[in-house]
């Protein structure tokens, strides 16, 4: 199969998921804004963003190793199963002896629905990841909408007929994950035994000679542990803002900021379309160019035009639209959280083009070169969080992550360019940045 004909193919599967998937959740919206408070919303948002930074460094990004090498391994898959479960559960486990800790701190029923949180949502990424490295798209896709389904079901239940509030959406989420989990994992052992216990033959094996599996486990590990760097750099450009407001304007602040997200969540649903396949196709695009002994830059040109026009046309458009949006989505207070949409979608394009920049980057095991630019990008976020913040509120949040997102872009260009030379027209590129941003500066002061 044609690399474009494989990318073309994972996106169309990855767009069923995630239109069905995010477009429901996005409908969601109003209702969440209608029944839970700016306290409540802003809460639930700090734990759902804090599973952003623990779950890959906790579990030391086996996710990532699982997809990256199970497209290269493929005889190898069942241990690299085993392998990256281990470090998921042992993960959990260390979050659990801490929360035994935080009950003494923090309210004891929001420790244990993290603790849960944390271990359905673990095992949930790592199997999507997992599985997208086996080339298991489709079951992939059918975990996807059932968690949606689930979501969406237990929180008219939970949120609607019971009336549990914050507690209720919490518990929902958890339910989504185990329930995708288990569809997942059993349509896998049903139809793909193989990929959960084969050995090198293709048999079942209880047990896997000890130098091949520490060999490896040591692979995993040597590519996932300067990705935690990666990781917790992507983080801090996603979520530092949300805590920086939570503790320098308070939880209903934050509850508004949160919630801002969700305009930007359209573009991101495209980005995600975009980058799962993307990030297949890299890895198995490069690993044909190394037996082939020929690397095509053209391909990842290519894609790289078509990617960031469509980005940035894509931000121009949901700029323009985001009061009739908000409007829509946001009810009663909620609507102010209008005026932080247009910096957060200038830094979706900026995220959006990095993780492709990012994908190449990872395609040739280089996951330190991507730590670095995240790093640096994380740094400038914080620093300008501290320093706008107070001055401008959340407004300075969002200005800070969108420049730091900047940030992180030309870092990560300037490592790609080591692998592969992109050929990029940044007489067109660089006019259309500072014209999103000039609009973004427009609609915001005319209101």
């Amino acid at each position: 199969m044609g690399r474009y004909r494989y990318l073309a193919n994972n996106m169309i599967l990855f767009s069923v998921s995630n239109f069905v998937s995010k477009i429901l959740v996005f409908l969601l919206v109003p209702f969440y804004t209608n029944v839970l408070s700016t306290s409540d919303y802003g809460t639930a948002d700090v734990m759902q963003t804090t599973l952003l930074l623990l779950v890959p460094a906790l579990t030391v990004n086996m996710g990532e190793a699982a997809l990256r090498f199970g497209i290269d391994n493929a005889d190898k898959r069942g241990l690299i199963f085993r392998i990256g479960m281990k470090y998921t559960l042992r993960a959990s486990l260390v979050v659990l002896l801490a929360g035994t800790a935080a009950v003494f701190f923090m309210p004891p029923v929001l420790v244990i629905l993290f603790i849960l949180l944390f271990f359905t949502n673990s095992v949930y990424e790592f199997l999507i990841l997992f599985l997208q490295g086996c080339e298991l798209v489709r079951i992939v896709v059918i975990g996807s909408v059932f968690s949606t389904l689930v979501l969406i079901c237990s929180n008219l239940v939970f949120l609607l007929v019971v009336k549990l509030g914050l507690f209720g959406y919490l518990i929902s989420q958890m339910l989504a994950f185990s329930a995708a989990s288990g569809i997942m994992l059993g349509l896998c052992a049903k139809f793909h035994g193989e990929v959960l216990s084969a050995d090198r033959s293709g048999t079942f094996s209880g047990s896997d000679p000890l130098s091949e599996r520490k060999g490896l486990e040591k692979e995993l590990l040597s590519y996932g542990k300067p990705m935690i760097l990666y990781s917790t750099g992507a983080f801090i450009n996603n979520a530092a803002d949300r805590y920086f407001v939570s503790i320098m304007c308070g939880l209903s602040v934050n509850g508004l900021y949160g919630v801002a997200y969700k305009i930007p969540s359209v573009l991101t649903v495209f980005q995600r379309i975009f980058a799962q396949a993307w990030q297949m196709s890299a890895s198995k695009s490069l690993t044909q160019e190394e037996k082939d002994g020929s690397l095509k830059e053209d391909f990842y040109s290519d894609m790289y035009r078509l990617y960031f026009t469509f980005m940035v046309l894509g931000c121009a458009f949901l700029i323009l639209m985001v009061r009739p949006l908000a409007a829509f989505m946001f009810r009663k207070e909620f609507f102010e959280a209008w005026r932080f949409v247009p910096p957060l979608l200038i830094s979706v394009v900026f995220g959006a083009m990095t993780g492709f920049l990012g994908s190449i980057c990872l395609a040739f095991k280089d996951s330190g070169a991507m730590g670095i630019a995240t790093g640096i990008g994380a740094l400038v976020n914080v620093l300008l969080n501290i320093l706008l913040i107070p001055s401008f509120s959340a407004m300075g949040a969002a200005a800070a992550t969108a420049v730091s997102y900047f940030i992180m872009f030309i870092g990560a260009f300037y490592f790609v360019s080591r692998h592969v030379k992109l050929y990029t027209d940044h007489k067109r590129n660089i006019p259309a940045i500072l014209l999103l941003t000039a609009e973004a500066v427009i609609m915001i002061r005319r209101a």
